[in-house]
C-alpha cells in the first residue's frame, strides 16, 4: 500500500536548515492498522502529512499503491486524495455554517461521485449520529463531531485512513466510541494509520513506528503480516459531475458564506448597490432626456431643410435681408417641378396678428403657409382639417389654431367652425394643429396657420415668401438638393456672382438634430460615467472583504485542498462568492434605481426612461467588477499550501 525510502523533509527556518524527517523507509500493507508515535517534533506529523499528499518530500520516494507520487503536481496530488485517502483531524475540522450531513458530504463536491450521493446519511448512521444529521457542529459534542469527520473521512470510499490524534481532544467514553469504529474500519478492509501520543491508542493497533528526531526509533508488529496481491492505485480521474450541478453547488455554498456574516456582506453588497442604482437612474434620466429633445425635434420635420434669403454686403455694407435674393410663389412651383430629389415643399410668411374672439383676444404668430406645410412639418390637425390648394389659391380666409391660443380664446369649448378676427379680418377656424410643445425660443403651440396667398395679400401685404420648407426623398442627401437649389435660384432672380456666397442660406434640420442627439448622447454618457464610480468603490470595497474572508478561513481552505479540492475549485468557490455579493447588490440596485427614477419622474416632472439596455449594462458592469476585484482574493486562497493552511492560526 505504501513504500517509502530514503525519505527526508527540510524546512529552512531563520537561514538554517532543520531536517524533520532523515531517511525514513517503510512499507505498510493494505490490511495494517499502524500507529506512528513520538515526542512532539519527532517529526511523526510530517510523515502523516507527506503519507497523506498533503506535503511533498525534500527527497527520496514515495510510492502509493505502486505509483510514485513524491513529484506530481499539487492538482495531481488533489486528485489522488480524494480518490484514495480519508482524513480524520484532531480538532476536526467541520464547517460551523454547515449541518452535520453537509460537513460529510463535503468532498463530494470536488469528487463529483453521483454514485454515493446517499452515503453520507448512510454513514453518519453507521457512527450512530442519524438523529443529529441536520444539527450544526457548535450544537454537538466534541465525540459527536469526531464522529462526524469520521464519516466525512469515508464519504469518497477511500483505500487508506489516516486519524492524527483522532482522540487527543475527548473524553474516555468518546475515546472508546472513535477507537472502535478505527477497528470497523480496518476489519472492512480500509488501512489504517494513526498518529498518536496515547499508548493505549497505540495497543488497539496491529503495528507501532517510533519515531526520534526524524528517524524511525522502531517498528514492532503485534500481529504477522501475510502478505496479499495489492491492487494499483487508479488512474487520475476528473470529477464526473455535471459542470452545471458542480456550479450550482458552489453558488449555494457561496451564499452561505455570505449569510453567515450578513453585516459584512450587506455592507459590501451596499458599494456595488449604488454602484448600478446610479447607474440605471442617470441612464434613465439621459434617456429620457434625449427623447424629449428627439420628440421637440421630430415636431420640426424628417428630412427637412428650411431655404432662406440671405443678407448680403455691397462694398461692405449689409443690406436688407432678401435684396437682391428674392423668393417668390413662382418659385414654389418651379423648385418642385425642376430640382429632384423634393418629395414637398411649402413656402412661408410671418408676422404678429391681434386675435379676438368674443370678448377675448391674443396676441400671437400668424403663419402663412403652402398645403405641404402639413405633412413636412407633421402639423396635420387632430382635429377638423387641413385647407386645400384651391382655397389657398382663392386666398380664403380659413385658420388653423395651435393649442395654446385654444386655451387662451376658447378654454374647454370647440373652436372648429367658429369665426376669430385676426388684425381685424374675418377668419373661420377650421383645425386644431397637434401639440408640438416648447422650446428653448418660443411656444410652438402659440401660432395660427392660414393659406400662404391669404397671409400674403390679405393679412400681412407681403409680395415675397420669407422662407421655404424643403422635405427630401428618403434617400436623398439634403445638402446636395441644397446645392441645387441654390444654383437653380442664384441663375432665376440673375444674382450677381459676387453676391452669390451670401444670397441664400439653408439650415438642414437632419444635422441639427444629429448634433442635438450626439450632445444628448454625450451627456447622458457622462453622467453614467460618473455613477459607475461608484461601482468601482464598490468592487474595491468587495476586494477588501474577500481578503478578510480569505484570512478568517484559511484552515476552511485547508480541509477543502485536504478533501480533493484543485486550485481550480478553490479559485471557483471565492469568485462565486465575490459574484453572489455582486450580484445580490447588482439586483438590489436595480430594483433601488428603477424607483429613483419613479420618483424624478413624478415628484420631480423630470423625463426619465429605463431603456432593457442600461439594465443589462448595469448588471454586466456589477458582474465584471466583481469579477476583476474577486480575482485577487481566490488567487491567493487558491495558492495556499494545505498543510499550512490547517496549521493556520
Amino acid at each position: 500500500m505504501i513504500e517509502i525510502s530514503n525519505l527526508s523533509k527540510v524546512y529552512t527556518l531563520g537561514g538554517e536548515s532543520v531536517y524533520a524527517l532523515r531517511d525514513v523507509s517503510i512499507t505498510i500493507a493494505p490490511d495494517e492498522f499502524v500507529a506512528i508515535m513520538g515526542r512532539s517534533g519527532s517529526g511523526k506529523s510530517t510523515l502523516l502529512h507527506i503519507l497523506g499528499l498533503l506535503d511533498v518530500p525534500t527527497g527520496g520516494s514515495y510510492k502509493l499503491f505502486g505509483k510514485e507520487v513524491s513529484h506530481l503536481s499539487e492538482d495531481e496530488l488533489a486528485i489522488y486524495r480524494r480518490q484514495t485517502l480519508g482524513f480524520i483531524f484532531q480538532q476536526f475540522h467541520l464547517l460551523p455554517r454547515l449541518e452535520a450531513i453537509e460537513n460529510v458530504a463535503m468532498p463530494l463536491l470536488y469528487s463529483g461521485r453521483s454514485d454515493l450521493a446517499a452515503t453520507p446519511a448512510a454513514l453518519l448512521a453507521d457512527v450512530n449520529l442519524s438523529d443529529r444529521m441536520h444539527h450544526r457542529p457548535s450544537e454537538m459534542s466534541g465525540g459527536q463531531q469526531q464522529r462526524v469527520a469520521i464519516a466525512r473521512s469515508l464519504v469518497n470510499a477511500p483505500r487508506i485512513l489516516l486519524a492524527d490524534e483522532p482522540t487527543g481532544n475527548l473524553d474516555t467514553a468518546s475515546q472508546t466510541d472513535i477507537l472502535g469504529l478505527l477497528k470497523e474500519m480496518h476489519q472492512s478492509g480500509i488501512g489504517v494509520i494513526v498518529v498518536t501520543h496515547d499508548e493505549e491508542v497505540a495497543q488497539a493497533t496491529n503495528r507501532v513506528i517510533r519515531l526520534q528526531d526524524g528517524s524511525v526509533l522502531s517498528d514492532k508488529s503485534t500481529k504477522k503480516h501475510i502478505s496479499k496481491n495489492t491492487p494499483p492505485l487508479p488512474p487520475l480521474a476528473i470529477a464526473k459531475g455535471g459542470q452545471i450541478a458542480y456550479l450550482l453547488q458552489h453558488l449555494r455554498e457561496g451564499y452561505l458564506a455570505v449569510l453567515a456574516n450578513k453585516l459584512r456582506s450587506a455592507l459590501s453588497m451596499l458599494g456595488i448597490m449604488i454602484g448600478v442604482a446610479s447607474v440605471i437612474a442617470m441612464l434613465a434620466l439621459g434617456r429620457g432626456a434625449q427623447e424629449s429633445i428627439d420628440a421637440q425635434l421630430k415636431s420640426l420635420g424628417a428630412n427637412v431643410m428650411v431655404f432662406r434669403p440671405g443678407a448680403v454686403r455691397v462694398a461692405g455694407v449689409a443690406q436688407e435681408t432678401g435684396s437682391p435674393a428674392r423668393i417668390t410663389i413662382e418659385d414654389i412651383t418651379y423648385l418642385r417641378d425642376r430640382i429632384p430629389g423634393i418629395k414637398a415643399i411649402a413656402g412661408n410668411v410671418t408676422g404678429r396678428g391681434q386675435i379676438t374672439y368674443s370678448n377675448k383676444n391674443w396676441n400671437t404668430l400668424v403663419q402663412g403657409a403652402s398645403v405641404d406645410y402639413a405633412t413636412i412639418r407633421t402639423a396635420t390637425p387632430f382635429i377638423g382639417r387641413m385647407y386645400t390648394r384651391t382655397e389657398d389659391q382663392q386666398r380664403a380666409r380659413v385658420a388653423l389654431l395651435g393649442l395654446t391660443v385654444v386655451r387662451e380664446l376658447y378654454g374647454n369649448e370647440n373652436p372648429i367652425g367658429s369665426f376669430i378676427k385676426i388684425n381685424k379680418v374675418s377668419f373661420q377656424v377650421i383645425g386644431v394643429m397637434p401639440e408640438k410643445g416648447g422650446t428653448g425660443w418660443r411656444d410652438q403651440d402659440d401660432v395660427i396657420v392660414i393659406p400662404l396667398n391669404t397671409a400674403m395679400f390679405r393679412l400681412l401685404g407681403k409680395v415675397y415668401v420669407d422662407s421655404l420648407d424643403i422635405e427630401g426623398e428618403n434617400n436623398t442627401n439634403l445638402d446636395d438638393v441644397g446645392e441645387a437649389i441654390k444654383r437653380a435660384m442664384y441663375s432665376r432672380h440673375r444674382v450677381p456672382v459676387s453676391m452669390q456666397e451670401e444670397g441664400y442660406m439653408v439650415q438642414n434640420l437632419a444635422d441639427i438634430r444629429a448634433a442635438v442627439s450626439a450632445t444628448s448622447s454625450t451627456m447622458s454618457a457622462l453622467l453614467a460615467s460618473i455613477a459607475a464610480v461608484s461601482l468601482l468603490v464598490g468592487g474595491i470595497g468587495i476586494m477588501n472583504i474577500m481578503l478578510v474572508s480569505v484570512t478568517e478561513r484559511t484552515k476552511e481552505i485547508g480541509l477543502r485542498k485536504a478533501v480533493g479540492a484543485r486550485r481550480k475549485d478553490i479559485l471557483t468557490q471565492f469568485l462565486i462568492e465575490t459574484l453572489a455579493v455582486s450580484l445580490s447588490g447588482g439586483a438590489l440596485g436595480l430594483m433601488l434605481g428603477i424607483a429613483i427614477s419613479l420618483a424624478l419622474s413624478s415628484l420631480a416632472g423630470w423625463s426619465t426612461s429605463i431603456s432593457g439596455f442600461s439594465v443589462v449594462l448595469a448588471m454586466v458592469f456589477s458582474i465584471v467588477v466583481g469579477l476583476v476585484f474577486g480575482i485577487y482574493p481566490a488567487r491567493k486562497a487558491a495558492g495556499l499550501n494545505p498543510i499550512e493552511a490547517l496549521r493556520h492560526e
